[in-house]
């Protein structure tokens, strides 16, 4: 297959281009730098130049391709609204291109704040409190007759090269001088690492069949207080429990309950996640260096 791949420098959406490539697809990956069109260039892929604001760019590489993989999104969360009706629109674009073929795509998603109280499912759908359009642009594409299937990434999609919550994390602790969690730590955020994701999304564009919701999910549960364990030793500061003001904005982060399950995403794709836990990563991943 010929393969767009949106994000195609990013943190996630660099190894799932080395692992289409490595599996036989084509790869064109969008890129806004000449930097990131030369680290694409190196590993063998196809390059269109644009952002997420070059709507005819992102048109003419989907109407080009045999599928599309949307990885990117801008993480700045002062902008987190204007960012996600960015990303609404892109995958509006990206999936226009595609209508009245059987060509699919994979938007991508999160996680978090599925479910309250219990293991997370593929079935469940987002509330209408969160911001992030990407499942409710794809439901749309689906309703038209697009082949438009999700991601959902975990909290934690860790490895080398993280700038995600866990840098966050380990920056507050830094700042503070203490690994901190929250009551007893008793919560949970699922994980994943960055190449077992970029399996999956290699799976399901080769296998889904449209409308599924898949779950990156190696680790159903991390207790919030291990992690806050592991900081606290990586960085040989005391680890204590501490009110959710104590992290700012990210305390609606800190505090959630993300426990997540990938039974049916593991069922249906054969998926088998294969690298390190977030707590080896944290021990060895050079996240304190």
């Amino acid at each position: 297959m010929r393969i767009f791949v949106t994000g195609a420098t990013g943190f996630v959406g660099s190894a799932v281009v080395r692992e289409l490539i490595a599996h036989g697809h084509r790869v064109t990956g969008l890129s806004r730098s000449d930097a990131g069109a030369e680290q694409l260039r190196a590993v063998g892929a196809d390059v269109a130049r644009g952002t997420l604001d070059d709507l005819d760019v992102l048109a003419r590489g989907a109407a080009d391709s045999d599928g599309v993989i949307h990885t990117a999104f801008n993480h700045d969360f002062s902008r987190f609204v204007e960012n996600s009706r960015q990303d609404r629109r892109a995958i509006e674009v990206l999936g226009g291109a595609l209508e009245g073929t059987t060509k699919p795509i994979l938007a991508t998603s999160g996680t978090a704040m599925l479910a309250r109280g219990r293991l997370a499912t593929e079935q469940d759908r987002p509330g209408g409190g969160s911001p992030r359009m990407s499942e409710p642009a794809a439901d749309d594409l689906a309703a038209r007759g697009v082949r438009a299937s999700v991601v959902r990434l975990a909290p934690t999609t860790h490895g080398v090269g993280d700038h995600g919550f866990v840098p966050m994390l380990i920056g507050f602790a830094r700042t503070k001088g203490v690994a901190a969690y929250i009551g007893e730590g008793l919560n949970h955020w699922s994980a994943v690492h960055r190449l077992d994701a970029a399996v999956l999304y290699r799976l399901a564009i080769e296998r889904g069949a449209g409308g599924e919701r898949y779950h990156a999910v190696a680790e159903e549960a991390v207790p919030f207080k291990a992690i806050a364990e592991a900081i606290g030793k990586g960085l040989d500061l005391p680890v204590e429990s501490r009110p959710a003001e104590h992290f700012d904005w990210f305390a609606m982060f800190a505090g959630m309950d993300a426990a997540t399950s990938s039974e049916w995403t593991r069922e249906t794709l054969g998926w088998r996640p294969t690298g390190p836990t977030l707590a080896e990563d944290l021990e060895t991943g050079g996240y304190f260096s």
